[in-house]
């Protein structure tokens, strides 16, 4: 494996969330602040894209192309990345133009990305037909594949060296492109880390599995498919809630699409847990400016 780049800061912190615990009836929670990874507004793309990046530059590539949703945080960290590391970034995003930039559309043009609406066409092909109109390497979506997995192998060494004890702690986190999930579960083990589904994937049970593939029976896996709604574009009113619930009890924001599904399957106990709990912020502040709505 080609050793990965810097681009953020590290070891993120891990802050104890008191308060909050008590409201939960845990005896102890803490925070795990994936949001301060420092490059591009941070974010938990940033682990995944130490290892994506360093492959790119390795094949000597001078333009990355990803895709994903109109206010996905991948996106805006890849082109935060690539303007670092000197590339280009090209970032295909579905549906069409909205009017005006908000939240991370926003930082994506601030950081100089060419932006590719795929309007009413598969993601795939779109970053298809533009990886065949320059040299570029390609990032998948959400960052995740079995080399960036490694990234949150990462983060699970992390947690063991911030806490000694950390037998009998469970991890709650986001469930996305899958990614995370899988390197917490390669680490520490798919018995401690509880992934909570945001509706990305299909089938995140099966994406997870894939990336591990020989390492966990899909079975294993802990997943709560609770908080998906109306769909992954979607703010939930159980996320509306946890979101104002953490910031009021905390002082910590989370996004309306990822850490603000797992944050309401915590408060409403969707899941059965210990009373010792990690809850991986995984980013995504600026999502929240690319909903009005709330």
């Amino acid at each position: 494996m080609i050793a990965p780049i810097s681009l953020g800061t590290w070891p993120t912190p891990l802050e104890a969330a008191p308060r909050l615990a008590a409201q939960l009836g845990l005896a102890e929670l803490w925070f795990k602040r994936d949001d301060l990874s420092g490059l591009g507004g941070g974010g938990n793309k940033i682990r995944k894209l130490r290892y994506t990046c360093a492959q790119a530059l390795a094949e000597g590539a001078t333009t990355v192309i990803t895709s994903g949703a109109p206010q996905s945080n991948h996106a805006r960290l890849t082109a935060a990345a690539a303007a670092r590391l000197g590339l280009a970034s090209v970032l295909v995003l579905a549906g069409s133009p909205p009017q005006g930039r908000r939240g991370n559309l926003l930082l994506d043009g601030l950081a100089g990305a060419e932006i590719v609406w795929a309007e009413d066409r598969p993601l795939a092909e779109v970053v298809a037909v533009e990886a065949e109109r320059r040299p570029a390497y390609v990032i998948p979506f959400g960052g995740t594949s079995p080399a960036s997995v490694q990234g949150y192998v990462d983060c699970g060494r992390e947690l063991r060296a911030q806490l000694p004890d950390i037998d009998g702690v469970e991890v709650v986190v986001a469930l996305g492109s899958g990614g995370t999930m899988a390197g917490l579960v390669r680490e520490l083990g798919a018995e401690r880390v509880i992934g909570v589904d945001v509706g990305a994937v299909p089938d995140p049970r099966a994406t997870v599995a894939g990336l591990l593939v020989g390492e966990v029976e899909p079975d294993a896996l802990r997943i709560d498919g609770s908080q998906v709604g109306a769909g992954y574009r979607t703010l939930t009113d159980a996320a509306r809630v946890a979101l104002e619930t953490t910031a009021r009890m905390e002082g910590v924001f989370l996004d309306p699409t990822y850490t603000g599904r797992a944050m309401a399957a915590l408060l409403t106990g969707s899941f059965p847990r210990g009373d010792r709990v990690v809850f991986l912020h995984s980013g995504g502040l600026p999502g929240l400016f690319g909903h009005p709505e709330l």
